[in-house]
């Protein structure tokens, strides 16, 4: 009788002892759900998803669950988890839908989200928590708590781009396919980081400004801000808005497209990083002398002489040149037009237009060069003419120069 009364006690102190443990535990949660989308554009169908779990200085717990999306939306969920810590990471590896190309991507990308799931169900993971993360890391290493570390790299983020928004929703909270600023303002981030890249450029980028970012939360290196303001510059923003409502029309019915625009406008107004990718008149071209070169104004008439109309156009950048004037005569065949889409002569006008082609678009007289370079062979009569430069689809030119041609 003496043995069962010790082992009674022994059980009822093990049972007291593990009950203990548990109420001292405030950290332990459990989820029936959390979810949520994944975002450059949207992850397509199948892309798999990681939830790790964290300690408080953010390091690994060995805990992990796996899930995939679900559509083409990006949409994910984890059901039934249990926790002893609240901070988690979110990792996505798929492919997604380029919304400048309005194609999916060729190859995987893979982004990260820093949760604390504490007072939340519903997380996203896009190009904001992807860029913010190791930064936020960096912070709560050093002293922060995880609420000041992520707000302060959030703002960081947005400070590359030229925002400032005091009051912008958690990275995690945010949809590209939302209305509202802070939508926006994603959205406008995930579109300028995208720019004209490949997928490994792309991440590469991505890298770079994490890397460049992570111990002062500045972009210090000017190459990686001139390849945001290089590719920003040229964007075709209602090319953009139009291939993603085409998009949705099908994947997403209910997707709202936020006013991105304003926010792109914003940076490439106000960044400082510096532009280096322009359209440019070389002196000489195929056929000669450019006309379009500098601001020589004097040339020869066609019976002694032929030029070049050329350009070099940058991905993504467009250029109209309105001739005005007495005449010329450019050639057809064979040294056809290269990337120019030439209209009809208005004799009422006395003008001719040539539209650089970027898009693959020609006529039968139009060569299509890949090197986003274009040239004819054109010849001028004698008189005083103007030429106009409309570029990236300026309403009123942007340069307009005066030539004479002389016998």
């Amino acid at each position: 009788m003496k043995n069962l009364r010790l082992l009674t006690i022994g059980l009822f102190s093990i049972i007291f002892f593990s009950a203990c443990n548990n109420a001292e535990d405030p950290t332990s949660i459990s989820k029936e759900l959390v979810n949520g989308v994944i975002q450059k554009g949207p992850f397509l169908n199948g892309s798999s998803i990681s939830l790790f779990e964290l300690s408080e200085s953010l390091t690994p717990s060995g805990k992990s669950f796996n899930s995939q999306t679900t559509d083409d939306k990006g949409t994910f969920e984890f059901r039934d988890i249990t926790l002893e810590s609240s901070f988690v990471k979110i990792k996505a590896d798929g492919y997604y839908f380029n919304e400048v190309t309005g194609r999916n991507s060729a190859s995987q990308l893979t982004l990260y989200s820093l949760v604390d799931l504490s007072d939340k169900s519903q997380v996203n993971v896009n190009i904001l928590s992807h860029l913010e993360c190791q930064r936020a890391e960096y912070l709560v290493n050093s002293g922060s708590t995880f609420r000041e570390a992520k707000e302060q790299a959030e703002a960081e983020i947005l400070n590359i781009f030229s925002l400032n928004k005091s009051d912008i929703k958690p990275s995690e909270a945010l949809n590209i396919t939302s209305s509202g600023d802070d939508n926006a303002i994603l959205l406008a981030i995930s579109l300028i980081v995208q720019g004209f890249r490949t997928d490994a450029d792309l991440s590469a980028l991505l890298a770079g400004i994490i890397s460049d970012i992570k111990e002062d939360g500045i972009l210090n290196s000017q190459e990686l801000g001139t390849l945001l303001i290089n590719d920003a510059k040229y964007l075709d923003l209602p090319g953009i808005r139009s291939k993603m409502e085409t998009r949705f029309s099908t994947t997403d019915q209910n997707a709202v497209i936020p006013d991105f625009e304003k926010y792109i406008k914003l940076f490439t107004e106000n960044t400082e990083y510096v532009l280096t990718k322009k359209i440019e008149y070389p002196e000489f071209s195929n056929y000669g002398e450019n006309i379009l070169f500098g601001n020589k104004n004097e040339f020869k008439s066609m019976e002694t002489k032929s030029y070049s109309l050329a350009a070099n156009v940058p991905v993504g950048a467009a250029l109209k040149i309105v001739m005005k004037g007495n005449g010329w005569f450019y050639s057809i065949s064979p040294n056809g037009p290269v990337n120019w889409k030439v209209s009809n002569f208005d004799h009422d006008k006395k003008e001719q237009t040539f539209t650089f082609i970027n898009s693959g678009e020609s006529d039968l007289f139009t060569t299509i060069n890949p090197d986003e370079k274009s040239d004819l062979l054109i010849k001028l009569l004698a008189g005083t003419h103007t030429i106009e430069y409309y570029e990236n689809n300026a309403t009123v030119p942007t340069r307009t120069k005066e030539i004479t041609v002389t016998d």
